[in-house]
């Protein structure tokens, strides 16, 4: 019999990297990404969390020091993220205020 992996939900994002993260890291000092590998993409979501008030899901190749940046933002404004239209115009992501575009590892998709 198979187990069923339930995503867990965190009701903002600091509670998400200071419950999920750093927990997470802490097992497993050697993962850059969530998913614990080096390269590619996947379908798999890690997380879900609230922010201004909409669901979003956390993609499992989001890299770990991405999402300390984030928290960092998220401690220094009440709005550390950008939210910005996909490009297919069907869905929203957010970014990290002040981040580059190109590289940026954090993949934060909203699941509503």
């Amino acid at each position: 019999m198979s187990t069923i992996n339930v995503i867990p939900e965190y009701k903002d994002f600091s509670e998400f990297y200071v419950k999920g993260v750093l927990p997470h890291k802490e097992l497993n000092p050697t993962h850059i990404r969530l998913d614990g590998k080096m390269l590619g993409s996947t379908r798999n979501f890690s997380a879900y969390f609230w922010y201004s008030g909409k669901k979003w899901k956390v993609g499992a190749d989001t890299h770990i020091d991405r999402l300390k940046l984030a928290y960092e933002a998220c401690k220094a404004s009440d709005e550390p993220f950008v939210i910005k239209s996909t490009r297919d115009k069907k869905g929203q992501y957010l970014e990290i205020k002040g981040q580059p575009i190109r590289d940026k590892k954090f993949y934060v998709y909203n699941a509503g």
